[in-house]
């Protein structure tokens, strides 16, 4: 409300001003337009210049220089061929400051959408350093394991955070549903937790893709333009990444390779909890989650088992371990009682 506030009171002073205060000899009223018109669009150009990030502010910036040093550039050599004169040359002289001028903001703000100011330091740096970039994508952060990895110590790269991701997890805390709210606000905490770890450097990108509009795909275009790894668990963002050539870091995939490994005739200890889907199966899981199927364990649910594994079937979904009680490996039924 107070922006609003100062707006009208903006409008009001140059309105105010023109008129008391005619400039160029215009008549009051007239100036009072001038000015009501200028304030107008000042405000125009604040509420443009809002959207803007840093990187398109600089590019701007650095456009706008450089236009006006071509501008007098051009000057000078105008000036040397003794092509001015009169009041013409004033008036080339002003459109060409302002083609040059507004051509150098145009053309550096829409470089500048492109930059990220913090890949400077990556010009100081080596190119096996500079390509240590872990993108973070909203499942990954939702999952909430990264922050877990991030306490262990294997990570030594910079965690990268999109805006746009931010945004997107944003929205999904601002959700009615409560499932959908509660998944969000999970990933905000996660993200403060990673932020808190002194081990860890976590960078917020303000790069944006506005011409893409899939979150995946700028997450895609980002990892390509900073020469990163994305880190998801988001199985299509996973295949579609790597069929534009783009390295994907699946925490399902990492969780699967680091379960432990079990061979075929080794002997362990397991809680029957549920009934399998075959005859007198039981069903049961290791602390990582990974199923074990026991033949013939119907009877035991609700029971601690010695078994003895016979096979192991590794999916995309993960490990399950196929067993038997000891008393079934040769064969041999157990006494039903």
């Amino acid at each position: 409300m107070g922006i609003i506030l100062f707006r009208i009171l903006l409008i009001g002073a140059c309105t105010l001003l023109g008129y008391f205060s005619p400039p160029f000899g215009l008549r009051p009223e007239y100036a009072a337009f001038f000015g009501f018109i200028l304030s107008f669009l000042m405000i125009v150009l604040e509420i443009k210049l809002k959207k803007l990030t840093t990187p398109m502010l600089l590019g701007g910036f650095g456009g706008l220089l450089l236009g006006i040093l071509l501008s007098f550039f051009l000057r000078s050599a105008i000036e040397k061929l003794g092509l001015e004169g009169g009041y013409t040359s004033y008036f080339f002289q002003l459109i060409i400051f302002l083609i040059f001028g507004y051509l150098g903001v145009v053309i550096g703000i829409k470089r500048g959408a492109k930059f990220d100011l913090e890949n400077l330091s990556s010009l100081f740096q080596s190119k096996s350093t500079g390509s240590r970039y872990k993108i973070l994508d909203t499942s990954a952060i939702i999952d909430g394991r990264i922050a877990d990895l991030c306490e262990t110590g294997f990570l030594d790269s910079t965690l990268v955070v999109p805006h746009f991701v931010l945004k997107e997890l944003q929205q999904v805390a601002d959700s009615a549903d409560s499932l959908k709210r509660n998944r969000g606000r999970r990933g905000l905490d996660i993200l403060q937790k990673i932020k808190k770890n002194q081990d860890v450097a976590v960078q917020i990108s303000e790069l944006d893709f506005q011409d893409v509009d899939d979150v995946d795909l700028k997450l895609i275009e980002l990892a390509k333009y900073m020469g990163g790894k994305i880190v998801t668990t988001d199985f299509n963002l996973n295949k579609v990444a790597q069929l534009r050539g783009v390295s994907v870091l699946n925490i399902n995939e990492l969780a699967n390779a680091l379960k432990p490994v079990v061979l075929p005739g080794e002997s362990m200890r397991v809680f029957i909890l549920k009934e399998g889907k075959e005859q007198n199966q039981g069903v049961a899981y290791l602390d990582d989650g990974t199923m074990v199927v026991v033949e013939d364990a119907r009877r035991f649910i609700g029971k601690n088992v010695e078994v003895i594994v016979t096979s192991v079937l590794q999916t995309t979904a993960g490990k399950m371990i196929f067993s038997k009680p000891p008393d079934h490996q040769n064969g041999n039924k157990t006494k039903k009682y």
